[in-house]
C-alpha cells in the first residue's frame, strides 16, 4: 500500500485499468460466463475483457453465443468502468456512502478527465455519473421500441446493454455476429446509436458549458456559440466537420458499390454514409461491412478512428482539440506567425507541445503494432492497419479480421488496446520518472535544418 500512495497519478490509474483487466479476464474465464456448450480459452477471456475495460470492440468471439447471461452481465459492467474510467466509477460509491474523497483522490479525478483544476471536482464526478446514467437511460428506452416488438422481453436486456456499450464508445453487442448490419436502415437504430456516441464523444466539459450558457438564455442575448468556452468551440467544430466531412465522403466514395449503399437510394445512402462517419470515431459498431469498403473509404476510416472522439469524453483516439491544434500550429508556421491561434485565442505553448507528444505517441504505438502484425500474420495491409489504427483509438471496428488472429496476434492487440486507452500522454509521462530540477542548466541551443 505504501508503494502504491508513492506512485504517480498517471501510474495508478494505469494500474487500475490493468487491475480492472485481470479480475475481468478471470470471471469471463469461469464456465459460469459461458454459454451452454461453449469453452473459452483463458486468451480469449483475456482479450475480451482488455476490450471491455479499453471500450474498443474488437472481439475474437462472437459476444451473443458465447457469454452466458452472467457472462454478458460481466461484460456490461466492465464496458461501463472502462467507459466512466474506474477512477470515477470508485470516487461515485465514495459519494454515495458519504466518505470523504482526500486530495490525493481528487488528484486521480482530475487526471483521469485531464482537467486543469481540482476546484469544483466532486461536483463535476456527481455530474458526469447523473448525466452518463440519464443518457444511458433514454437512450435504452429509444432501443426498446425495435428491440422489444422483436425479441419480446429480451428486448429490454439487448436495449440496455447496447444503450451502455454506444455511450461507452465500446461497439460490443449482444445481438448477432455482424454488429448492426442487419438494422443498416432503420432510422431508430441509426438516429438512437448516432446520438449515444455524439453526446458521450463530444465531452463531459461541452455538455456543462453548453447547459450553462442555455440557462443564461433569460437573462442576457442569446448567443449560444459565441458564448461557449474556447475548449468547446473548437471540439464541436471540429466534430460537425469530421461527422459531415467524412459522411459526405463515404456517399461519394460508397455511391455505386453494391456491397455497400449502391443498391439503396439516395436518403438511404446519406443515412449510412453519416452513421458511417459517426461510428468510426472510436463507437465501433459496423452498419455496412467492413471489408467491402472502396480503399478510398478505407483510408477516410483510418483517419476519422486515429482523430476520435473529443477530450472528457468515453471516446479514445487523440483527440479532436488535439488534431486542431496540430492543424492550427502547422498553419501559423506556414504564415510565419509567432502564436498558434483560433477563433481569435491564442493556444498556450504547452498545449501544442502535448498535442505534438500524444499524436507521435499513438502513432508510435500504431506503427508498432503494425509491424508485429505484418511478421505475425502477413495479412493484407489494410486489413491490418484497420485493426492497429481500431486498437490504438480504441474503435473497434474490424475488416473480419480479429477473428483470425493467432495467440501472438492477439497479445500484440491485447497491449495495443490498453496502451490506446490509459492514454499515449500518461503513457508518455508515467515512463518519463526522470525530474529535472527547475533551475537546471540550460544545453547550448544551435540552428538546425527542418524539412
Amino acid at each position: 500500500m505504501k508503494l502504491l500512495r508513492e506512485l504517480s497519478t498517471t501510474r495508478k490509474i494505469m494500474l487500475f485499468f490493468l487491475f480492472a483487466v485481470l479480475v475481468g479476464s478471470v470471471l469471463l474465464s469461469l464456465p459460469i460466463s459461458h454459454a451452454k456448450g461453449v469453452s473459452v480459452s483463458y486468451i480469449d477471456a483475456l482479450f475480451t475483457a482488455t476490450t471491455a475495460v479499453c471500450v474498443t470492440g474488437l472481439v475474437t468471439l462472437p459476444t451473443y453465443s458465447t457469454w452466458s447471461v452472467f457472462g454478458q452481465i460481466v461484460l456490461l459492467i466492465l464496458i461501463q468502468i472502462g467507459g466512466l474510467g474506474i477512477v470515477t466509477v470508485m470516487s461515485g460509491f465514495m459519494i454515495g456512502f458519504h466518505k470523504r474523497i482526500g486530495i490525493g483522490g481528487r488528484m486521480l479525478i482530475q487526471d483521469a478527465f485531464n482537467l486543469n483544476t481540482l476546484s469544483g471536482i466532486i461536483g463535476f464526478t456527481k455530474k458526469v455519473l447523473i448525466g452518463t446514467f440519464i443518457v444511458e437511460g433514454v437512450g435504452a428506452l429509444m432501443y426498446m421500441t425495435v428491440f422489444i416488438p422483436q425479441f419480446g422481453l429480451k428486448g429490454i436486456w439487448i436495449s440496455i446493454f447496447n444503450s451502455i456499450s454506444a455511450f461507452c464508445n465500446a461497439g460490443i453487442d449482444i445481438i448477432s455476429d455482424n454488429s448492426l448490419c442487419d438494422y443498416v436502415l432503420n432510422p431508430m437504430i441509426n438516429l438512437t446509436s448516432s446520438l449515444l456516441i455524439i453526446l458521450s464523444g463530444i465531452g463531459y466539459i461541452v455538455w456543462w458549458d453548453f447547459i450553462g450558457v442555455i440557462k443564461e438564455f433569460p437573462t442576457k442575448k442569446f448567443k449560444c456559440f459565441r458564448d461557449l468556452t474556447f475548449h468547446s468551440k473548437i471540439a464541436i467544430t471540429v466534430s460537425l466537420i469530421l461527422i459531415f466531412a467524412g459522411g459526405f465522403l463515404f456517399f461519394i466514395f460508397e455511391f455505386n458499390n453494391p456491397d455497400t449503399i449502391g443498391n439503396y437510394n439516395v436518403f438511404q445512402k446519406m443515412m449510412v454514409a453519416i452513421f458511417q462517419s459517426i461510428t468510426t470515431r472510436t463507437a465501433g459498431f459496423a452498419s455496412v461491412p467492413q471489408e467491402n469498403l472502396t480503399n478510398a473509404s478505407s483510408f477516410v476510416s483510418l483517419i476519422l478512428m486515429f482523430i476520435g472522439g473529443s477530450p472528457t469524453g468515453t471516446a479514445g483516439g487523440i483527440k479532436t482539440v488535439t488534431a486542431a491544434v496540430l492543424v492550427a500550429s502547422a498553419i501559423a508556421t506556414i504564415k510565419n506567425k509567432d502564436e498558434t491561434s483560433m477563433f481569435h485565442r491564442s493556444i498556450p505553448k504547452a498545449s501544442v507541445n502535448k498535442s505534438v507528444a500524444v499524436i507521435a505517441v499513438s502513432f508510435a504505438i500504431m506503427s508498432i503494432s503494425t509491424i508485429l502484425l505484418c511478421f505475425i500474420t502477413n495479412a493484407d495491409i489494410m486489413d491490418i492497419l484497420y485493426e492497429t489504427v481500431s486498437a490504438t483509438a480504441t474503435v473497434g471496428l474490424t475488416r473480419n479480421f480479429t477473428s483470425t488472429l493467432n495467440i501472438w496476434g492477439k497479445l500484440v492487440i491485447i497491449f495495443t488496446m490498453y496502451l490506446g486507452r490509459v492514454g499515449p500522454i500518461s503513457l508518455f509521462i508515467a515512463l518519463n520518472s526522470q525530474k529535472h530540477a527547475p533551475n537546471a542548466v540550460k544545453n547550448p541551443t544551435e540552428q538546425i535544418s527542418v524539412g
